[in-house]
């Protein structure tokens, strides 16, 4: 290993020579589950998605410092994340039974109308959380990080840039995700945690950055944004289900409103939700109506403005220091999609 690049919570960027003609490469180790490697420590690493040209992994991975080990867990917690897996982490939850919130949780059973803004990628969440807080600024949101995704909540840059900024309150890292700055077993209670604990007042759930899909009806990990929304209602949460609009992808199926969200929202959540649909100009805005209007059959539709929510989110790019990027897009190179996701907060600020 040659240097540090830079860092951010709980994690760090490295420079690491691989030796012969590979030269260096862009690495990444976790401390809390690999060490702290330093400056001339061998290190072990994963190649897989550099290799493979992940867009969000792009990164050699650190699986070991060998001459560095990290500490023995000393606990507390019993919960084990990415489990039977070589870098298993044993974390606390706030649901288990030697958690200080235990007898909290133990019977919680209601969000009391919390809106719960549910999303298909990591990459919407500063979107929503700009539209949000630009109509009502101040309030406490709390993010639910499901494993579809990354499953360490390090891995994102955008989570420790939200939090240092004060636009995002605090994690809960749910399922096989871990990380947060609350962990909790399942969506249901990593929604009750959020509340409860976290003091949220709104909620966004989405997957952690990445995400996996097959080009198939439902062989992608966003049918989970369905999921989600079921886990709100049953809460008594008020879900509102925020669109993956896209002008930009070279995927057909991507084009207008995505086939994740009309399977998510239109097949798997069988429960009742406000789907912002944005009012986009033009005819590709008169695409993305039509398309939404399918979903009107199982959800109450919610058309919501756009005006002036460029502007909002550019500022919220510089003021937050958070690079609102998806699938490699810019703002301005797929501008539909976040002004989806943030026409989504600004409804969520509505009803607060």
């Amino acid at each position: 290993m040659e240097r540090v690049r830079r860092e951010w919570s709980g994690a760090v960027e490295l420079e690491v020579a691989i030796g012969g003609a590979d030269g260096t490469v862009r690495a990444l180790a976790y401390p809390a589950l690999v060490g702290r490697p330093e400056p001339g420590d061998e290190v072990l690493l994963n190649t897989t998605a550099l290799a493979m040209g992940l867009g969000t992994g792009g990164y050699a991975m650190v699986v070991a410092v060998p001459d560095r080990l990290p500490p023995d867990p000393s606990g507390p917690g019993h919960l084990v994340k990415a489990r039977y897996t070589p870098l298993q982490a044993t974390v606390l939850g706030a649901d288990e039974q030697g958690s200080p919130h235990h007898e909290l949780l133990r019977e919680a059973d209601s969000l009391e109308g919390m809106p719960v803004i549910v999303a298909d990628l990591h990459s919407a969440l500063p979107a929503i959380l700009a539209g949000l807080l630009a109509e009502r600024p101040g309030s406490r949101v709390v993010y639910v990080m499901t494993d579809g995704g990354a499953l360490p909540a390090w891995f994102s840059m955008s989570i420790a840039k939200l939090k240092e900024a004060g636009a995002l309150a605090a994690t809960v890292t749910v399922g096989q995700a871990f990380g947060g700055d609350l962990e909790a077993v399942t969506v249901h209670t990593g929604l009750l945690a959020a509340r409860l604990v976290a003091g949220a007042e709104a909620v966004v759930v989405a997957q952690g950055p990445g995400n996996l899909g097959s080009g198939t009806r439902w062989g992608f990990s966003g049918v989970s944004a369905g999921e989600a929304v079921n886990a709100a209602a049953v809460l008594a949460g008020r879900p509102i289900a925020a669109l993956r609009v896209s002008e930009g992808d070279r995927r057909a199926r991507h084009i207008g409103v995505s086939h994740h969200s009309l399977t998510a929202y239109g097949r798997v959540a069988l429960a009742r939700a406000e789907v912002v649909v944005p009012e986009l100009p033009g005819e590709f805005g008169a695409r993305v109506a039509e398309q939404a209007a399918a979903l009107g059959e199982r959800h109450e539709l919610v058309h919501i403005p756009v005006d002036g929510l460029h502007q909002t989110l550019a500022e919220a790019e510089r003021r937050w220091g958070v690079r609102l990027s998806t699938m490699g897009r810019r703002l301005d190179e797929d501008l539909p999609y976040f002004l989806a996701a943030a026409a989504a907060g600004r409804h969520a600020a509505a009803v607060l």
